[in-house]
């Protein structure tokens, strides 16, 4: 990955200062910095909140765009995120912008933090997929009672995320990874994610792999946190997951994060702009010190990064903290910053570092994923209808429409539950319903022809809104069922 240096040899930081506490943390992290004498020139450039102000609905001006993309590397305050209104996220723009794929949450038990985990020598890491997901932003209110995201997950993806938790668990000495998914419940696309980990895990055999349900890896995180070692999974699993963690060892003023890909790499704190505390000097610096510790790694600059680490822990076995972590006698951010300062070439006891090497980055390809099977048949498609009236007399009406059309009426649906031919179940229904077409012959291969007249001749009594075909690729059905169809 690249980085850029200017004429006296310094690695050139796209520095964001954020919104809300971003100011704060980001300047104490930043004089933090300078003290070690890192090799670093700063190109402060913005994001976020005053950029949404100004109406540019990304939150990311041009000029910040173009220094990323010269310079590689973003040291980044938390910046504010619209809650339903037009505007997108500035941090999903960014990281959709450099596809920084992969989002690296390490997760370490800190000295003379006291949580009801104390002692219990947690050290994981959280790598959550950072693009695809639900995340990714693809909505739709259907109707206007029903709303819609996409869940888009790729094969190509996975590959990426997961081969880069295990190099990961490689560069860091680990033993064992676990890939978390709903892959029970959403078989193809969380199942995706556990196809592809089991696929690659056989090119690292020196590394321990299993696979784990999502909702049970939160129960047992809590209950023996000190079992895991390194974590992939999706990514809104993956923004819950590391949340969670942080918790486990002191909370989100704790909790820094890495986001790489292969154009750019950007660092910063877990935690939010938080404006309820903005400008009272009161807030925990400590999840972004380390963040530019984790940025110092990543360029090279690693007597800096481990004297600025070494200083952060020593600082907290003092027993110096922000009222985050202890209400009595605790410091304001700046004295706690100047407590890291004075304590740079000072080192904690009882901390055993871990070895660490660079990590090996994932080859990519700049290329179309293009994923063929050996056969593909079209058995039929969904289509999405908006009605008020109720399941038997819109199947009795689909029934007649498809007397003469090549394909006829399976099944209809409400909310993922089959109405239609009723089961005797109870389902409490809306004026969105899945109506599933299929070919009148099992064996022949539905044309686009027959989707689109019968479309057409659905559009004159009904409203419609999607549309999805029936695949089975190389002999496997490639749709789920909705509860209660065969």
């Amino acid at each position: 990955m690249k980085t850029i240096k200017d004429k006296q040899g310094k690695t050139i930081i796209t520095y964001i200062e954020g919104d809300g506490i971003g100011p704060e943390v980001m300047s104490a992290a930043r004089k933090i910095i300078d003290e070690t004498n890192a090799k670093i020139s700063w190109e402060p450039c913005v994001a976020g909140k005053k950029v949404f102000e100004q109406g540019n609905q990304s939150g990311v001006p041009q000029e910040t765009i173009d220094s990323i993309k010269k310079n590689g590397v973003v040291f980044k305050g938390p910046l504010e995120t619209p809650v339903g209104f037009g505007q997108n996220s500035a941090n999903v723009t960014l990281r959709k912008l450099f596809e920084t794929y992969a989002n690296i949450r390490p997760v370490r038990e800190l000295p003379s933090v006291i949580t009801p985990f104390s002692g219990r020598n947690i050290d994981l890491v959280i790598v959550r997929e950072n693009v695809e997901d639900l995340y990714a932003g693809i909505e739709y209110m259907q109707t206007p009672g029903v709303a819609e995201s996409l869940k888009l997950i790729t094969r190509k993806g996975c590959e990426k995320i997961v081969r880069l938790a295990f190099e990961f668990a490689i560069s860091e000495g680990r033993k064992k990874v676990h890939c978390a998914t709903k892959a029970n419940i959403m078989k193809l696309s969380e199942g995706l994610l556990k196809k592809t980990f089991e696929s690659v895990a056989s090119r690292y055999p020196e590394i321990e792999a299993k696979h784990i349900i999502i909702d049970n890896c939160a129960h047992q995180l809590v209950r023996f946190p000190e079992e895991f070692d390194v974590i992939v999974t999706t990514n809104m699993n993956g923004d819950i997951l590391s949340d969670l963690t942080s918790g486990l060892i002191g909370g989100l003023g704790f909790a820094p994060s890495a986001n790489i890909g292969k154009e750019a790499a950007m660092f910063e704190a877990v935690h939010g702009s938080a404006p309820d505390i903005a400008g009272k000097n009161i807030v925990n610096p400590t999840a972004v010190i380390l963040a530019g510790v984790m940025m110092l790694r990543h360029i090279g600059e690693l007597e800096a990064a481990d004297q600025i680490q070494q200083s952060i822990l020593f600082t907290l076995e003092q027993g110096i903290y922000t009222s985050d972590v202890n209400k009595t006698n605790a410091v304001s951010t700046t004295e706690f910053t100047k407590a890291v300062i004075n304590n740079l070439g000072k080192k904690p006891k009882g901390w055993v570092d871990r070895e660490t090497k660079q990590m090996r980055m994932p080859e990519i390809k700049n290329e179309i994923a293009f994923v063929k099977a050996q056969t593909r048949r079209c058995l039929g498609f969904d289509i999405f209808l908006e009605s008020g009236s109720n399941a038997a007399e819109i199947g009795s009406m689909l029934k007649e429409m498809t007397k003469d059309s090549a394909l006829t009426l399976k099944m209809i649906s409400n909310r993922g539950t089959k109405v239609y031919p009723d089961m005797g179940a109870y389902t409490d229904c809306i004026d969105h319903w899945r109506c599933r077409f299929v070919a009148k012959d099992p064996s022949s291969n539905v044309q686009s022809d027959d989707i689109t007249e019968l479309t057409k001749s659905l559009s004159s009594k009904f409203e419609w809104m999607h549309i999805e075909k029936l695949w089975e690729f190389d002999g496997e059905r490639s749709f789920s069922l909705s509860q209660g169809e065969d």
